[in-house]
């Protein structure tokens, strides 16, 4: 196949010759495509065969994206694992239960004394000018009965009835007596 172009001279302008030329060069070339039956069905094999394997393929990686994910879980859990053993090991040291009884539960020896520091705030936690405290007694008026009776309504509109707990002693657990 031999290219036809014209010369650079008889064209109108570079860009208006170079569009229909590509376009013919184009068609050109898709004109000398030919499938023959051999290609389409290859082709068509091609296709059944990205149907078949897509959703496999798909299942596939989702899979290994489960299984990543659950490999990181488990390391996680063996990290926390391993730092409660490490925690476990710190707890049965008879100094360490020593040293977090004197911390925190601020106990002593026998013979030791101890010494508690009450009001130890920082400059910047120590409030500068307190308010004075007032002499005068201020009331307040209270709607008592608004109080009342919203809190009557509410219980008689209610769904359900709230357990007391207050004010009402547990039943004591039955026990068992021996037999004579």
């Amino acid at each position: 196949m031999s290219r036809k172009t014209a010369p650079p001279s008889a064209s109108r302008g570079a860009r208006g010759a170079a569009a229909p030329a590509a376009r013919a060069d184009a068609r050109e070339w898709l004109g000398g495509i030919r499938f023959s039956g051999f290609a389409a069905i290859m082709l068509g094999l091609v296709v059944l065969a990205v149907l078949v394997l897509a959703p496999t393929v798909s299942t596939y990686v989702e899979q290994r994206q489960k299984i990543a994910a659950l490999q990181e879980s488990v390391q996680v859990t063996r990290e926390e694992i391993a730092e409660l053993e490490r925690e476990r090991d710190r707890w049965n040291d008879p100094a360490f239960i020593t040293a977090q009884a004197r911390e925190r539960l601020y106990y002593v020896k026998p013979g030791e004394v101890s010494f508690l520091i009450v009001d130890d705030l920082d400059e910047a936690e120590v409030p500068r000018d307190p308010e004075p405290v007032s002499a005068d007694v201020e009331e307040r008026a209270a709607d008592w009965m608004g109080g009342l009776l919203r809190s009557i309504v509410g219980a008689g509109t209610a769904e359900t009835a709230m357990e007391i707990t207050i004010g009402v002693p547990d039943e004591p657990e039955p026990t068992e007596t021996p037999a004579p």
